[in-house]
């Protein structure tokens, strides 16, 4: 049953199938280090964001497989430090890292580090926002992966890793508002190489502490996920394996992410999987059984009480709509959708959704490196995802444009490839442009084009245009989608002029299709 759903899995199928199952993964985007909460009968995750702005994503689902975006809760990446500003741009791959949600005196609670600058935290009565303020915690770098955790009493603590300091786990004591490390309580409490995405739990009386490392195992260095558990939060530890993992081409490696149960009592994990493919780190969700006092994700098919990757299954709560990965947009809102996200933190005065009502409004601004695409500021963008096809359309009116600017549709990661129009002395030409290789289109002459990029589960991508909206031209080489700084490809609209801070385009609509999908 599960070599079927993974032959489905590897066909492109994903989430909901609408017959009772799910395939995972059940968001087939960069959804990476999430963290689960249940909340009554519904469900919060959160996803880090690094360098794209608004930060640490916050999804919400009715039934584990079936998720959407609601918000942010760093909606200002400045309040982290002046490197994510437009005018700096130097945090990619950095950023806000793994974090942890919880749920604690009626209101919702985020921690998360970022490498550089610290850990930070903030708290809101609707996950959906407003988030307060950013707090910063503590001004520190080389730590991650946190999770704060309240104990019956009221008493609350917080693990993180020291990456810096050889891998070292610490537990903390938390002040009465969450704001601040007891500092003088700080204990080591596990240590191994390339120890991470830490979770605390309470459950039945038993304290676990979830964690992954690097381990060696049949021969090749895989990422493990390990569980400690103790009757005291200090300690002693006792530790297991509670799944297999056999490496990034066979299972994926399930590594960040966290356990969360049912309102009926059922137990799940939601994990991220993957890494360097173009897809990023997918969202994948699977089952828990306990055994002898111990969780186990995935299915004990041995009896050696590990489990091992499950790539689908029946869902866990039934009646709840399929998951619409289209994020088509025609700008009629004040403010932007949740899968928005700009690279680092955008130029306030160079975007608008008022201008001109209808329209998302890019207004050139002129690149740090005029020869560095990355950069470019006011690149906004979202996901791509690997399904069996995708198709995005952008209609664009280019009649505002001015001498020296450049806009139009691209892909990025660790490099870029983008189509778009040029213009120069009055004259406006289609460009391609693959990471600094160029190739002229024809002169447009109208106000209005429509540009597209298409590609199926292989992530070779397709530019195309049109000057009318029903025909379509291709223009430009294949380009291969790809991973960079730890993130997946993200497709979006750029404008910009290195001459000048003249000329802006308006963005009519932009349509995300994908197959299956109405």
């Amino acid at each position: 049953m599960e070599d079927n759903y993974n032959l489905l899995s590897k066909k492109g199928a994903w989430g909901d199938q609408g017959d009772g199952t799910y395939v995972n993964p059940v968001l087939p985007g960069d959804y990476s280090d999430p963290d689960v909460i249940r909340v009554g009968d519904d469900y919060y995750g959160i996803s880090s964001t690094l360098h794209c702005s608004p930060g640490m994503a916050i999804l919400h689902s009715k039934d584990l497989v079936n998720w959407r975006m609601i918000g942010h809760v760093v909606d200002d990446l400045t309040s982290i430090g002046p490197e994510y500003n437009y005018n700096r741009m130097n945090r990619y791959g950095r950023g806000v890292w793994a974090g942890a949600i919880r749920f604690h005196k009626d209101k919702y609670w985020v921690y998360f580090f970022t490498p550089d600058e610290g850990l930070f935290m903030s708290t809101a009565a609707d996950p959906a926002g407003p988030w307060e303020p950013l707090h910063q915690v503590w001004e520190v770098s080389g730590w991650d992966d946190c999770c704060p955790f309240w104990d019956d009493d009221g008493q609350g603590y917080f693990v993180a890793t020291n990456f810096a300091d050889n891998y070292n786990i610490h537990l903390f004591k938390l002040s009465e508002d969450g704001k601040e490390l007891l500092h003088d309580s700080d204990t080591i409490i596990h240590q191994h190489k390339g120890s991470e995405a830490n979770k605390l739990y309470k459950i039945n009386g038993t304290y676990y502490f979830f964690h992954s490392e690097v381990r060696c195992e049949e021969g090749i260095e895989v990422r493990v996920v390990m569980m400690l558990r103790a009757k005291h939060i200090y300690g002693p530890y006792e530790e297991k394996e509670i799944i297999h993992t056999h490496g990034k081409d066979v299972d994926r490696e399930p590594n960040q992410g966290g356990l969360v149960q049912t309102v009926s009592g059922d137990w799940y994990f939601i994990s991220h999987q993957g890494t360097g493919e173009y897809e990023g780190r997918p969202l994948h969700l699977l089952p828990v059984t306990w055994i002898d006092g111990w969780p186990i994700i995935g299915n004990d098919t041995d009896g050696d009480g590990i489990g091992e990757m499950v790539w689908g299954g029946r869902k866990p709560i039934s009646g709840h709509p399929v998951t619409v990965l289209s994020t088509n947009d025609d700008f009629d809102r004040a403010v932007l959708e949740p899968h928005w996200e700009w690279n680092h933190q955008p130029r306030a005065d160079k975007w608008s959704l008022t201008e001109r009502t209808g329209y998302l409004r890019l207004n050139a601004c002129q690149p740090i490196d005029k020869d560095n695409f990355f950069t470019v500021c006011n690149i906004i963008s979202q996901r791509a995802f690997r399904t069996v096809h995708n198709e995005v359309t952008v209609k664009i009116e280019i009649s505002g444009m001015a001498d020296g600017q450049e806009a139009g549709l691209c892909h990025f990661a660790q490099t870029y490839c983008m189509i778009g129009v040029h213009q120069q002395n009055g004259t406006r030409v289609l460009k391609f442009n693959h990471s600094g290789t160029m190739e002229w289109g024809p002169e447009l002459s109208g106000c209005t084009l429509w540009l597209r990029s298409v590609w199926n589960l292989d992530g070779i991508s397709q530019f195309e245009y049109s000057v009318d909206g029903d025909h379509f031209t291709s223009f430009g080489g294949a380009y291969q989608l790809g991973w960079g700084n730890y993130r997946g490809d993200r497709i979006g609209l750029y404008s910009y002029n290195c001459e000048s801070e003249q000329g802006y385009i308006d963005v009519d609509q932009f349509c995300y299709e994908i197959a299956g999908e109405m």
